[in-house]
């Protein structure tokens, strides 16, 4: 099984990122579960989503502890929260920045999901949305496919930049 933990803050689509992560998986032929963990949350808290993916049913329904993956969609939680906490020896690491740090151990893949939201327009309330363009970078690393992403984010999102967002993503993440 691997375990995917993501930090992001409220309103930036890290919950929808989780289930669109999952539901890629499911058209890899993967079984996967998707869920969120929050309080009372509002818009710019930190929230964290967790997403369990294998070849067998899962049967495992608590938070991941110790994540295989972390990603951060917002590189400001880092000052609120250890999102290194757990992350398994020679986990990788995603990250939403232009200047990756080195975390010694983990592969580290940055891309700049902030910037490819403005660019392609891709903003609610105000705030970048995140959540379609880190599919794009997943799959450029291989959690799962660039056509199993791209279907999940078409079948959930009507608006041709979400799709845009994350091919654009899949070009720009670095490894």
């Amino acid at each position: 099984m691997f375990e995917i933990r993501i930090h992001s803050r409220g309103g930036q689509g890290g919950v929808t990122a989780a289930k669109l992560i999952a539901q890629a998986a499911f058209h890899d032929g993967k079984c996967a579960t998707a869920f969120p963990f929050y309080g009372a949350e509002r818009r710019g808290a930190p929230v964290v989503s967790f997403v369990r993916i294998s070849d067998e049913p899962i049967k495992v329904y608590s938070q991941v502890r110790n994540p295989d993956m972390v990603v951060v969609l917002d590189a400001s939680v880092m000052d609120a929260t250890d999102v290194f906490a757990g992350l398994k020896e020679g986990g990788a690491v995603v990250i939403n920045t232009t200047e990756p740090p080195s975390i010694k151990g983990h592969p580290v893949h940055a891309v700049d999901l902030t910037g490819i939201a403005l660019r392609v327009n891709l903003v609610v309330a105000g705030s970048p949305i995140l959540n379609t363009p880190v599919l794009g970078s997943l799959a450029r690393i291989g959690l799962i496919s660039k056509d199993a992403a791209l279907k999940a984010i078409a079948e959930t999102f009507a608006d041709p930049r979400n799709v845009e967002a994350a091919k654009t993503a899949y070009e720009e993440t670095k490894q």
